[in-house]
């Protein structure tokens, strides 16, 4: 339903997005801009939300009048190829849109050079953006990067700290903590530690672990062994560099690729690898701070610049923070909010452009100058003097 939302709102902003008439500074002149569809675009998919992701690529794709060659996930394309038959049920014309399958060798790469590709969307991490940043130079297609994050969660003494907690659960341990928005870091007032981590402690305790296809199931297994893996080394390395286990970290008895919801006291070492590295995971690096101005630094103190949270009943505060954030989201008091009339997107390593709202249809279209001389006066001759 979620997803209809998407296709819904650029279903009707299919007609609306026009151009402009300039007030031009030539006498006889007028001008105006169109706006036309950028041509072909390559949409290329990673394995988690992938209907979403997709729609928030398609359907402004469509809205501008291109066609989109959509790349599902190697490691799970089978919701891709359902929706493609819903798009053919529809009655959508061949051609308009289409999804294909394969790795990035034999079909990334080639549908990132393709030489009638104009336009390349694509969600994942930073080491793949660049390889398609290196592909797009054969085609010259424009590009647009939705990337991860390492989001920070701040949390300041006076905040709600019930809504908090139950916020930074949902930042974090929703979806496995398979999120590119997925609020990593906690920034914690130090006056309030020990009492918030306490509350998220006893929230995490009561989180039920189990199959996804079981109704009563609330999290659920990670989507591939090497992230498991490499989770399970991030982790143990932390640990050894001063980072204190305060929950989590423990075998799961049952088949599949279970990483259990984990929390680690990183306050005595800022830079411990779970702090800095993007993990796609159930893991929660925690850091206190003494005042804003601390704050701010340790939340910018990244690479990544997707998404932040702030939980503050100070209003001045909260419009002081936001504004010195480096991040393209904040949300204030709430956390992973989305809607279609709203911009999505980062700075920094977290890429560049802009999914959801008007901004979105937009990155698919380009602008045609026109230009249309009034006078009924012959254009003079250019090689006479006047």
């Amino acid at each position: 339903a979620y997803v209809a939302e998407y296709y819904r709102f650029y279903a009707g902003l299919a007609d609306k997005m026009d151009g402009a008439t300039l007030s031009i500074d030539k006498a006889d002149m007028e001008t105006w801009i169109k706006r036309e569809p950028v041509g072909v675009v390559a949409a290329i998919i990673p394995w988690n939300s992938q209907l979403f992701l997709s729609a928030v690529k398609i359907g402004p794709a469509i809205a501008a009048g291109c066609t989109v060659v959509v790349k599902a996930a190697e490691v799970a394309p089978t919701p891709l190829l359902g929706f493609a038959e819903l798009v053919h049920e529809a009655g959508f014309p061949a051609g308009v849109i289409n999804v294909i399958t394969g790795f990035a060798e034999g079909c990334g790469t080639v549908l990132t050079q393709h030489a009638q590709v104009d336009h390349i969307a694509f969600t994942g991490g930073a080491d793949t953006a660049r390889h398609i940043i290196r592909n797009s130079a054969e085609n010259l297609a424009s590009t647009s990067l939705e990337l991860g994050g390492k989001s920070p969660f701040i949390v300041f003494a006076d905040a709600d700290l019930e809504s908090a907690a139950n916020a930074q659960v949902a930042a974090i341990f929703s979806a496995s903590g398979q999120s590119c928005v997925a609020g990593s870091r906690l920034l914690v007032d130090e006056q309030i530690k020990d009492t918030f981590i306490e509350k998220l402690t006893s929230k995490v305790r009561g989180i039920v672990i189990g199959c996804p296809q079981q109704q009563e199931t609330q999290f659920g297994p990670l989507c591939t062994e090497r992230q498991k893996s490499n989770i399970e080394q991030v982790v143990s390395r932390s640990i050894e560099q001063g980072a204190r286990l305060v929950i989590g970290n423990q075998p799961i008895d049952r088949p599949g690729f279970y990483f259990p919801p984990t929390i680690l006291d990183c306050s005595a070492v800022p830079n411990a690898e779970s702090v800095v590295q993007e993990l796609f995971g159930p893991v929660l690096s925690v850091l206190t701070f003494k005042d804003e101005a601390e704050a701010i630094r340790l939340a910018n103190g990244t690479e990544y610049g997707l998404a932040a949270g702030v939980f503050t009943q100070n209003l001045t505060r909260a419009h002081r923070v936001t504004r010195k954030l480096r991040s393209g989201v904040v949300w204030l008091n709430t956390y992973r909010v989305v809607s279609p009339l709203a911009p999505f997107g980062g700075y920094g390593k977290s890429g560049f452009g802009r999914e959801g709202g008007i901004d979105a249809a937009l990155e698919y279209t380009t602008t045609k100058t026109v230009w249309l001389r009034t006078s009924d006066e012959p254009i003079s001759d250019p090689f006479i003097m006047r």
